[in-house]
């Protein structure tokens, strides 16, 4: 009897657990659809607005043309509008100062090296004083060359 209640209670215990799965299975094909839905959604927002920049685009020719045909007619007609775009911001690269830096490093590394030879000493010492007389002509250039406004 023991045996035949035992089996009784794993098979209630495994149909139980079945049911979530095909709840969890729903509910995965649920999320799927709502997120191909928004997909579409945000596809016709973009084509929208797309379609109001064609109009934008249009609406600037076909008064270019006209300010032309008038033009053309009569000399007292105002000169067509001027669309100006910007232009995206060139990047600078490394500052004179950095250069300076740089420069003056290594060459008072490789000076120091050469005057003093006892374990880098004059290595260490050489490239600090190096960078900083680098880093001080090179923030002049950059003062110069409108790079950093000069001190007031």
């Amino acid at each position: 009897m023991k045996y035949i209640l035992s089996i009784f209670a794993i098979a209630i215990t495994l149909s139980a657990c079945n049911n979530n799965a095909k709840e969890e299975a729903i509910m995965k094909q649920k999320a799927i659809a709502a997120v191909k839905d928004s997909l579409k959604l945000d596809s016709f927002k973009r084509v929208e607005e797309k379609k109001k920049q064609d109009e934008i685009v249009a609406a600037r020719v076909r008064e270019e043309k006209r300010t032309l045909l008038l033009s053309e007619r009569n000399d007292a007609a105002p000169a067509p509008r001027q669309y100006s775009e910007t232009a995206p911001a060139k990047k600078k690269g490394w500052s004179s100062a950095a250069k300076g830096t740089v420069i003056g490093a290594g060459a008072g590394a490789l000076g120091g090296v050469l005057i003093d030879k006892k374990d880098g000493r004059g290595a260490i010492i050489g490239g600090l004083v190096g960078a900083g007389t680098g880093y001080l002509i090179g923030r002049d250039q950059d003062r110069k060359s409108g790079r950093v406004q000069p001190k007031n």
